[in-house]
């Protein structure tokens, strides 16, 4: 009898063991169900195509290449046309549109991961190998479809968070060349009367360069003027000039209260008036603002996960003492990550100090809340930092300019910002009183002159126009006309500072412009802070009156100093 004629092939037989495991050994079907689970892990559809469905595989792996391309045109736009990548992925359309598709890939890789699991066919591999290869897969089944389902959560309610914080209108123009915003931290506390913006800065930034430059004016600024087309100036057509009670802080409220119907078509009257008194007294188009509400800065700082600076002097605040009690204590020289409720303290700490030292603390936690916003730190707690930005942030800015913006202000941080207090060091002494009676001409001309100087070319020049002169110490609690103005607070037979007299202090509260030299004890021995509460409670029990304490006025000194870590 003729046999047939049958030759095998190795190649057949591989592909019989791939597609049928029945015919291959424990050894290969182990091997085969390892390759499918790592194929649809790195290459979703490479295991249909494989021993499946290669209809199914085909069009799965279509739709991979498809993102692969999709994310390497997103990296060569980030590296070429960043302004434009933003602007894109920061309207709601692209947002919301994002979010679907994130969905549909995460339904579509589940559906994969369920097709590789029964391609795997569990009943014919090694008892021992089941439940190891089964708690791999719903591991990475969570990994990368319930990766794709938060991204998906996540995109939509940062795009439901953004259309809260910006608006709905036209982009701002650059004007000659400049964008300038008003950034307040505006503060609603306990004994206060309505909002009123503590801190108070102009960032103008150089539309084409990023160059930066910062403008800081006291919150006890007076006679602030008017833009030319401020409706303000139907009121006060001098400037915000009544005295103790027109310092430019006491401007918001006073808008909102009683002037709001000058601007009906503004969502903040209080803003846009503050808008226009920064405009004029800077002699600057200013269109844009950012209040930041403090206690949502609490917030972000704490989603952030704290924030770490380095302070060169000793700062005072309430909280717990040496001996557990709780009350003035002091944070002493050196690095402190802080949490949001402490950064807020370590900014907003004015007793025995100045409101320049205030000014440089909140700069520096500004700039390190900005250096420390790492990649990193946005991707881990993103939903945290959206949620804390709905409560912490009040803008006219569009939310179609938005991603324009965020590429302008990452060219900003490869500058230095040039600097400028509209009072003390910059402008005189704090016996001057520049801040109470400004030289709007000198204003003026040092705006003009720090413009002139971006690039470098004459900062030291304008360094040299801007040397301090050499004035005495002066605290916190005075006013501009030797009165100890408060807004509903105590004067000077006060037992001890309290945060109401600290926050409704109207004026004197100028830095003192000479660096002052390291604090010690009266022996000369370093300070301490068991020494400054034993000086702060022998003196309360004296009666005296402690804002003008000598010891603890030279120890907060020199709390100005502070940089990011």
């Amino acid at each position: 009898m003729n046999q047939p004629n049958i030759t095998y092939h190795r190649f057949d037989s591989q592909q019989d063991v791939v597609r049928n495991p029945a015919l291959a050994s424990d050894t290969e079907r182990t091997r085969r169900a390892v390759i499918l689970t790592a194929l649809t892990t790195f290459l979703p559809g490479g295991a249909q195509i494989t021993a499946g469905s290669r209809r199914i595989g085909r069009a799965a792996l279509a739709v991979t290449v498809g993102c692969w391309l999709t994310l390497l045109l997103g990296v060569l736009m980030y590296l070429t046309m960043r302004g434009v990548l933003l602007s894109a992925l920061t309207q709601p359309f692209i947002m919301w549109l994002g979010s679907v598709i994130l969905v549909l890939l995460a339904l579509g890789w589940l559906f994969l991961w369920l097709d590789t699991a029964r391609l795997v066919r569990f009943a014919k591999l090694a008892p021992g190998l089941r439940p190891i290869l089964g708690v791999v897969m719903v591991v990475l089944m969570v990994i990368t479809s319930g990766g794709l389902a938060y991204g998906a959560h996540v995109l939509n309610q940062s795009r439901h968070a953004l259309a809260g914080i910006f608006s709905a209108g036209p982009a701002i123009d650059a004007t000659d060349g400049r964008y300038n915003f008003l950034l307040m931290g505006a503060d609603a506390g306990e004994g206060r009367e309505g909002v009123r913006p503590d801190s108070i800065h102009v960032v103008s930034v150089n539309a084409e360069t990023a160059e930066t430059i910062i403008f800081s004016i006291p919150r006890n600024f007076q006679n602030a003027r008017f833009s030319e087309d401020s409706p303000m100036r139907e009121v006060y057509p001098e400037g915000f000039n009544c005295g103790n009670d027109c310092i430019i802080n006491f401007l918001y409220t006073e808008v909102t209260n009683n002037y709001s119907h000058l601007y009906p078509e503004a969502a903040d009257p209080g803003a846009e008036a503050m808008m226009d008194a920064v405009s004029g007294t800077l002699d600057l188009p200013v269109d844009g603002y950012v209040m930041i509400d403090m206690a949502g800065f609490e917030q972000l700082i704490d989603a952030m996960g704290g924030v770490t600076v380095q302070s060169d002097g000793w700062v005072p605040h309430r909280g717990h003492r040496p001996d557990g009690t709780w009350g003035w204590a002091w944070w002493e020289p050196g690095t402190y990550t802080f949490n949001g409720q402490e950064a807020l303290g370590f900014a907003r700490s004015r007793e025995w100090s100045s409101d320049y030292n205030r000014i440089q603390r909140q700069q520096c936690i500004q700039q390190a809340m900005v250096s420390q916003f790492s990649p990193q730190t946005l991707l881990t707690r993103f939903t945290e930092i959206m949620q804390a930005g709905e409560n912490l942030v009040e803008t006219n800015l569009p939310q179609s300019q938005l991603g324009s913006l965020l590429d302008l202000a990452v060219q900003a941080q490869q500058n230095e910002p040039q600097r400028l207090v509209l009072g003390a060091p910059d402008f005189g002494s704090s016996g001057d009183l520049f801040s109470t009676y400004p030289d709007f001409d000198q204003i003026h001309a040092r705006v003009d002159q720090l413009m002139a100087a971006e690039g470098g070319g004459e900062e030291e020049s304008d360094d040299e126009a801007s040397a301090p002169a050499d004035p005495a110490p002066e605290g916190d609690s005075g006013s501009a006309d030797g009165g100890s103005g408060t807004d509903g607070g105590s004067s000077g037979s006060a037992p001890g500072p309290t945060p109401e007299h600290s926050d409704e202090a109207v004026a004197g509260d100028e830095a003192a412009v000479e660096e002052p030299s390291v604090p010690t004890q009266p022996d000369g021995s370093p300070l301490t802070e068991e020494y400054l509460v034993q000086v702060y409670d022998e003196a309360q029990a004296r009666g005296e009156y402690l804002p003008e304490n000598p010891i603890l006025l030279e120890a907060a000194s020199t709390n100005g100093g502070c940089a990011p870590a």
